[in-house]
């Protein structure tokens, strides 16, 4: 650990001397129209709100989102809640090895064991087209970012090696249909679960802070996703016409509706259990790290905007047990 403690376990009074990273950086004007710079520093655990109201006209350009800072000062408590009042602030050097990723959450799953589940569930590919699509793709540096790479930015697999994570279960949820429904096209729904979210590694930047890129904005993971499929089924050599639109369509119409951002919605059966597949694995994911995140001793969560409700707390043992090794 960089730190001896996570800053989300720190209470008023505590004492810190830590490196972190800023993850918000803003200059804001008081009440009493003095202006300061405001900013929220983190780890792998969470993070707290700070400002600098002194001489921060000599650092708030430097000061930017990604970038690590050694900090030391006390916590203290700004309407309930925590918040950091600096004593001194500067930022790292090269020589003290601490980079931006050393601070972002990152799965709990081995890595490993994802590679080779990964690894598994390509090599089942019986058809030779699909196959070599898939192998085509994860390979390089576009599987290295894949498997670094977050599912989402704030929701859902927020974290590195997220999508990988994201990806394997929704494999998994579909290898399971697949021998329930044994008329489903499993290798062309297996080649959909894996390829569905993999323009993610393009809609999202995660160097430093988990931020949407330029393209992710102006076209998103959906449209790039397909884009990308056609071009690299572009060189293989006679790859059946229906065969690709049956797939691209996997990926266009994953996300289930027209207002949840699918250009088209599920039209073959292969379709509507990928949705139910993406929508299983992404909703259990958020509505556990709601849960895992909530450190009050109530029973229920507080209200939560990104799922429209609160959550009964009723697995605090294990619980207890995940949040210890939660960020490691």
């Amino acid at each position: 650990m960089i730190n001896s403690s996570e800053i989300s376990k720190l209470v008023k009074g505590d004492k810190i001397n830590y490196f972190l990273l800023i993850r918000r950086a803003e200059v804001k004007v008081s009440k009493t129209n003095k202006k300061f710079l405001s900013m929220d520093l983190g780890d792998q655990s969470g993070a707290i709100s700070t400002n600098l109201w002194e001489e921060y006209e000599q650092i708030f350009d430097q000061f930017i989102v990604g970038k690590v800072v050694k900090v030391a000062g006390t916590i203290e408590e700004y309407q309930g809640s925590p918040q950091l009042r600096i004593e001194t602030i500067r930022l790292t050097t090269d020589s003290e090895l601490v980079t931006p990723k050393d601070f972002l959450p990152h799965s709990l799953r081995n890595l490993d064991e994802m590679k080779s589940e990964l690894d598994s569930f390509i090599n089942s590919i019986e058809n030779t087209y699909l196959n070599q699509l898939v192998k085509n793709l994860f390979s390089g540096e576009r599987f290295e970012k894949f498997i670094d790479a977050p599912a989402g930015k704030t929701i859902h697999h927020s974290y590195i090696h997220g999508l990988l994570e994201h990806t394997l279960e929704i494999a998994k949820i579909c290898d399971l249909m697949g021998k329930i429904h044994p008329e489903i096209n499993r290798d062309l729904l297996i080649s959909g679960a894996l390829l569905h979210d993999f323009a993610k590694i393009e809609e999202l930047l995660f160097e430093s802070s988990f931020e949407y890129s330029d393209s992710g904005k102006l076209v998103g993971h959906i449209v790039l996703c397909a884009l990308l499929v056609e071009k690299e089924i572009e060189m293989i050599e006679a790859f059946p016409h229906e065969l690709k639109n049956l797939l691209v369509h996997l990926i266009l119409s994953h996300q289930g509706k027209l207002e949840f951002a699918s250009p088209v919605v599920p039209k073959t059966l292969e379709a509507i259990i990928l949705y139910q597949a993406d929508e299983l694995s992404a909703k259990s994911n958020a509505y556990k790290r709601i849960l895992l995140n909530d450190n009050s001793d109530a029973k229920w969560t507080k209200y939560s905007s990104h799922i429209s409700t609160e959550l009964y707390k009723n697995f605090s043992n294990k619980s207890e047990q995940i949040k210890s090794t939660l960020f490691d």
